[in-house]
């Protein structure tokens, strides 16, 4: 099981994300995961910083969260840096890629010996996997022994997980931030929704939407086709899981959201409402209020289709009464035949033509049924439910809104749906107290006791994990919804030598990703406590002025690629 260098095979190069990050790549010959299955020529990738000193003992682990990377200097960069809680000119400082993530190490979007995408069929993960798999890197490294490991939310679970599935004595001390010993109920509904939302999405296609026609008339593989809708969904739905609702009344309120800056293709000023879209509805289209309800019914709906801003059936359109994309047009029974059966064999969303018949072709946006507006109300002969017929074209974009698309959009341009999947199922076998199924080496959770379906031994054997682990650090934010001070104090109260710290952060879950200052100070305070050797003037490995002094500011200086943090929050 030993690693071996790699300047970064053929499969990591067609791997687009992982291209995002500069960072190093090994390849483990084998690996078996804990559900028994062996993974061949596995390549991990991960980044250092700091130079380890020659009894191999002053490293630090920090552990990525669910969509980090290996690039700490990224999302945790401020606690990076001479006399920061990261100090690499006194330590030397790993932070691997998980399983299952996008960024580098095996994954969805891996290639088998076969030449073949792993796709929907890479076999399942576990945290303790990704414990096992990077103490291989770090044995290859030299690293005899870790001195802390520090991670948050799925990087706290990491953290536990450590000291449990490395030999006895090689983690001596821990900092989980914002996590759980075991996955809650809450979060595993939260990460079904997630996942629904992605499989709801017609580009789908049960995993494989990368797969593409060719010119040939074949199949090639284009690893950055997937289904954006479906994802930035799950996106959104995520983020409101990450921070809080004062955050968001504090941050945008009933605010609208800001305009676009105007591209140098031109502007209309006259014939509607200024803009720059060919495709908006000009003063004709506005005076329809029938169109403008199905324009704020739509509202935020990525259509696939080429079309996006014209209803599937059109009000007002020849055929008299417009139909939704697949339903009888006259008999309302149902899906029509020949549309179930063209959308199941090309894979692709029926569309009405004018006339109300139906053709497959693009994926369009539904239409609005006949005679429904957009606010639940009927609306016969251009007026509405209250006979008035009011203009009711002033639909605001509310700034919130705004800023859920924005991420949305921005996340699918930089993580995989089937990497998501995998990374969300792999938080809901988190459990400390389950016993791993490897003992090479022998690991202290390789010896913990079967798990029950008894309530009161469940708790027992949780309780029994905790105990075994080293001193911790334990770092809760109070507003956290996701994992809550409850969680950390269940934490705190098990492990023997456990201290912990809530900081009153407004911003939920995210709090762990934002609150560089207060985080950088509780842990390298409580790291210079328990390790004073590593902070003396001779353990210094690196000058600092080689190395270059870190500003004092602790405040985000660029937007984060694999975190939360924004340098500008009024981009979007």
């Amino acid at each position: 099981m030993s690693a071996s260098d790699s300047t970064g095979p053929a499969r990591r190069l067609n791997n687009p994300y992982a291209s995002l990050i500069s960072q190093s790549t090994t390849t483990i010959p084998s690996f078996t995961l804990e559900s028994g299955v062996t993974l061949h020529d596995v390549p991990v990738a991960y980044k250092t910083w700091g130079k380890l000193n020659p009894r191999g003992d002053n490293c630090l682990v920090i552990c990525h969260a669910l969509t980090g990377s290996a690039d700490v200097e990224d999302w945790w960069g401020p606690l990076l840096g001479v006399d920061r809680a990261f100090d690499p000119t006194r330590w030397f400082i790993f932070c691997g890629n998980v399983i299952g993530s996008p960024y580098g190490t095996i994954s969805s979007l891996t290639t088998d010996r076969d030449g073949r995408v792993y796709g929907p069929e890479m076999s399942g993960s576990s945290v303790k996997d990704d414990v096992r798999l990077h103490y291989l890197v770090l044995r290859s490294l030299g690293v005899n022994s870790i001195a802390a490991v520090i991670g948050g939310s799925m990087g706290g679970m990491t953290t536990l997980e450590y000291p449990l599935n490395t030999p006895p004595g090689f983690v001596k001390h821990i900092v989980p931030l914002a996590t759980s010993a075991r996955h809650s109920a809450w979060c595993i509904s939260w990460g079904e929704a997630q996942r629904q939302s992605i499989y709801s999405d017609p580009d789908y296609r049960d995993g494989y939407y990368y797969e593409v026609p060719s010119e040939s008339g074949g199949v090639r593989v284009d690893l950055t086709n997937q289904p954006n809708r479906g994802l930035a969904a799950a996106r959104m739905a995520a983020l409101l899981t990450y921070r809080s609702r004062d955050s968001f009344e504090s941050r945008f309120g009933r605010r609208a959201g800001g305009k676009s800056k105007v591209p140098k293709g031109g502007v209309r000023i006259m014939g509607g409402p200024e803009t720059t879209d060919p495709s908006a509805p000009g003063e004709a289209e506005l005076a329809d209020p029938r169109y403008r309800a199905w324009k704020e019914h739509n509202d935020g709906h990525r259509s696939g289709g080429r079309r996006g801003s014209e209803p599937v059936s059109r009000p007002g359109s020849s055929a008299g009464v417009p139909v939704l994309a697949g339903i009888g047009a006259a008999s309302g029974s149902g899906l029509a035949g020949s549309a179930s059966d063209a959308s199941s064999s090309t894979g692709e969303q029926p569309v009405p033509e004018s006339n109300g018949s139906v053709r497959p072709g693009d994926a369009e946006t539904e239409a609005v049924a006949s005679g429904v507006s957009a606010n639940g109300g009927g609306v016969r002969d251009g007026k509405s439910a209250s006979g008035t017929g009011a203009d009711r074209s002033g639909q605001k974009v509310f700034s919130a809104q705004s800023y859920l698309r924005y991420q949305g959009d921005k996340f699918t341009s930089r993580f995989d749906a089937n990497c998501y999947i995998h990374i969300t199922r792999k938080l809901d076998t988190h459990d400390l107290s389950h016993p791993s199924t490897q003992s090479d080496p022998p690991t202290i959770s390789s010896q913990l006791p079967p798990p029950s379906d008894d309530p009161d031994e469940l708790s027992q054997s949780l309780q029994h994990a905790l105990s075994l682990l080293p001193p911790a650090l334990v770092i809760g934010i109070e507003s956290d919804g996701l994992f809550t001070t409850t969680e950390q104090k269940e934490l705190a109260a098990h492990i023997p030598d456990a201290e912990l710290v809530l900081i009153p952060s407004p911003d939920g879950h995210d709090g762990f990703l934002l609150e560089f200052e207060a985080i950088n100070g509780w842990v390298e305070g409580w790291l210079r406590r328990k390790m004073p050797d590593f902070y003396t003037d001779e353990a210094r490995l690196i000058r600092p002025e080689e190395y270059g002094k870190e500003a004092d500011e602790f405040g985000a200086k660029k937007d984060s690629v694999f975190g939360e943090a924004e340098a500008d929050v009024t981009r979007w």
